[in-house]
Parts: structure tokens; sequence; C-alpha cells
């Protein structure tokens, strides 16, 4: 990103206007939403943005996580045309803002009290030296164990609150006949397991030191062979079957009853609803074993510098009505998310999401709301690429916990 700095800068030149009041306000989003609750979602966004006036052009690029999207918004940044509103991530806005791409969102912000409404470990997500250059639309919470109560019932064990507990728990399951974890093989959600066990078993200070700040230190200390031994132990209690699986897969898994848990984020919920499962009846949701920690992945869309007062007027409508309360109630209802703001009414949320409010709350309050890094949230590119590298080629051989330990600091170097 940074090597095309330059070239950006003298497109972005192009493009910048002021802000204005007049003109109809106008807005091209570009998004990779483009199916299930997610579609319905900006769906919910694109009637409001109508009915106070303004004009939505949409521009969906489907597939691969945001990577098509983002081959499309560098062509469009560099031709001079960007969209008006983007789908983005985490680091990644960052990167955008050192390119000088992005418009500063200041006063919709101060309007809206931003600074007040919002936790600081998404204000640091979607400001930049300062100033506001993005609006967060929800939080996915990241850390959550997915159990199913008769299952676990059938060796008399609830959800574990400690990862001594877990793995008591899973080795009654095993020996059973009943797989304990399902999960699938995919380098993401190795990553996933792999960042929730950091954070239980180094605990919250550890998991800022090494996943967030590298701290070599950090990295290759005898807390991060503690974390593989308690992945290799996690290896045993998967299936055969497990690589190549796609999460939802595996959260079918637990409604079956072929499988006691899974660690996933709340879009795993999606799964439960859409089969009319009831949480706490049918299924339970919990965190992973932490010390009040709570790993965040969340969705944001980036302003970029644009030409004419139609697309200026369009941002700002656009960047109010993402963080109003009432939006805020009705997106996340649609994606299974919870606000990224407070304050939203709570009436119509479920008790996972209830829970993952009060969390979430709670951890802003005590410093313990943490980026997920599978997610791109606390790093990007090269580094997340390198922990998941290690995470999974332990996960998927004999590699022992000492040079695992050793090949991630000599990865996160490499990566820097």
């Amino acid at each position: 990103m940074k090597s095309l700095k330059f070239a950006l800068l003298g497109a972005i030149a192009l493009a910048a206007t002021p802000f204005s009041v007049q003109a109809e306000p106008t807005a091209e989003v570009l998004h990779y939403w483009t199916s299930g609750g997610e579609a319905k979602a900006l769906k919910a966004l694109q009637k409001t943005f109508k009915d106070r006036g303004g004009k939505w052009v949409d521009a969906p690029v489907a597939g691969g996580g945001g990577d098509a999207q983002a081959a499309v918004l560098r062509s469009r940044v560099l031709a001079g045309d960007p969209p008006a509103a983007v789908q983005i991530k985490g680091p990644n806005i960052k990167e955008w803002a050192e390119a000088g791409a992005l418009g500063d969102l200041s006063a919709v912000a101060k309007a809206q009290n931003w600074d007040g409404v919002l936790p600081q470990a998404i204000k640091d997500i979607v400001k930049y030296d300062g100033k506001y250059v993005a609006v967060p639309v929800n939080v996915h919470r990241v850390d959550w164990i997915w159990a199913n109560p008769k299952v676990l019932a059938k060796v008399g064990a609830k959800v574990p609150t400690t990862w001594a507990e877990f793995n008591e728990t899973a080795d009654k399951l095993k020996a059973a006949g009943i797989v304990p974890l399902a999960h699938g093989g995919q380098p993401w959600q190795d990553a996933t397991v792999f960042e929730t066990v950091v954070l239980g078993i180094g605990g919250i200070d550890f998991y800022r030191k090494a996943l967030v700040e590298l701290d070599e230190e950090a990295l290759g200390s005898d807390t991060m062979v503690k974390v593989f031994d308690q992945m290799r132990k996690m290896r045993g209690y998967v299936d055969p079957d497990f690589p190549g699986r796609d999460w939802n897969l595996a959260t079918g898994m637990v409604m079956r009853g072929e499988a006691a848990m899974q660690i996933m984020g709340d879009w795993a919920k999606g799964e439960f609803a859409a089969a009319g499962k009831k949480p706490g009846v049918d299924y339970i949701c919990a965190s992973t074993p932490s010390d009040g920690g709570y790993l965040l992945n969340s969705d944001s869309f980036a302003m970029f510098n644009v030409k004419g007062d139609d697309k200026a007027k369009g941002q700002a409508l656009l960047a109010e009505l993402i963080l109003s309360e009432d939006f805020q109630e009705t997106f996340n209802l649609y994606k299974g998310s919870v606000p990224a703001r407070t304050g939203v009414k709570r009436d119509n949320f479920d008790s996972c999401a209830l829970k993952s409010m009060d969390d979430m709350e709670a951890a802003a309050k005590s410093n313990k709301l943490l980026g997920s890094v599978a997610h791109e949230i606390a790093q990007a590119g090269a580094i997340r690429g390198a922990f998941t590298d290690v995470a999974t080629a332990h996960f998927n051989s004999d590699m022992s916990s000492e040079e695992a330990t050793k090949k991630l600091v000599e990865a996160i170097k490499l990566a820097q």
C-alpha cells in the first residue's frame, strides 16, 4: 500500500473537494456484502439513505472476503475516480489515510458525539491523526464458544470457564466417543482458535504485547510455548475429517449434536438462527476462557476524497445515518452482530447479543477490549499472515511448541 502513496496523491488531488450543503446527497457505495443477512442489512441502510433524500449508487463486488473489492478500489483511486464510501476493515483504513485518500468526518463526528459513544478500541480503528476518516458499522465478537447443552450433559459437563476445564471436559467427551471440538481446517480458522488461546493462556497484557505490539520477548517467551502446548491439545480434540471444512459446516456439527463445541465468531449465531434454534435452549454461547477479555472484529465504511458537492453531501448523510441509534439497531439485528456505539435500544436483541454488549462495555471500561489478529483488526497484511502461517503449520503437523515459538519470532521479524 505505501508503495502506491505518491501515485495516489496525484490522483487524490484531482478528486478532493470541500463539503457543501447544496445538491442532492449522492453516494456510490463499494462493498462486498452480497448475500444473506449481509445483503439484507445493507439494503436497510440503502432504504434509510433514500428516505432522507439521498441517491444511492450500489457498487457490489462479490467474493474473496474483500480481496476482489480491494483490487477494484485501488484501480479506481489511481484513476482519480474513487467511490464515495467503501467497506474497509482495521489497519487498511489507516493505510489509505496515510496515502491521503480519505476525507475528514470531524464535523459529523462532533455533531453526533462520536467521541462519547464509541469505545476507545473502535475509535483507534476509525481515526487517523486525530480525525475520523471512517464510520464503524458493527462489532462481531470473535472469542465465543458455541456449545450443544444436550451433548455436554451426556458427560455431566457445562461450558468450560477455564482452559483446564476445557481440557477436562474435552477428554471426557472424547472418551465417550463424542467429538469435543468442531473445527474447520482452514488457516483463518486455525488463527481464530490460536488468538483465543493466546488471550486465555497469556492474559490481556500478554496478548497486547505479543499480538498487537509484536514484542519480541513476549513472542518468544515460555508463555507462548504454553499457548502452543494448548493448541496441540486442541488438535487432539477435533475429528479426522476437519481439513478444508468450512466454518458453517462445523457449526452444523454442533447443531446436530455431532460435536459438543465450536470456537468461532458470532456470525455462527446466524446458522443457529436460520435453523430456528434458540439461544439458552438449543445452544449456549459463552466467551472462551479469559480474564474478561473481548476480541473484536469490526466493519467500517471509509469516506474517500471525492469530486462534487452532491457526493460530499452524500458522505456526510451516510456517516450520520450509519452511527445513528435507529440504524445501528436495525443493521445489527439483520447482521447478527452488535452495535459499534453505546446507547442503542436493546429490547430486540437476543441473549447472546446482550451478553456481547455487556461484555464489550465492561471490557472497554477495564481496557480489555482488543482487536482480532485473525480477522484483520489488530494486524493486517504480512503480519497477520505470519501469525496465521505459523499457527496453522503447528496445528497441522507434529511441530513442537518450542519450535513453533521460534518460528513465530522469525516469521514476525521477516514480515515487519
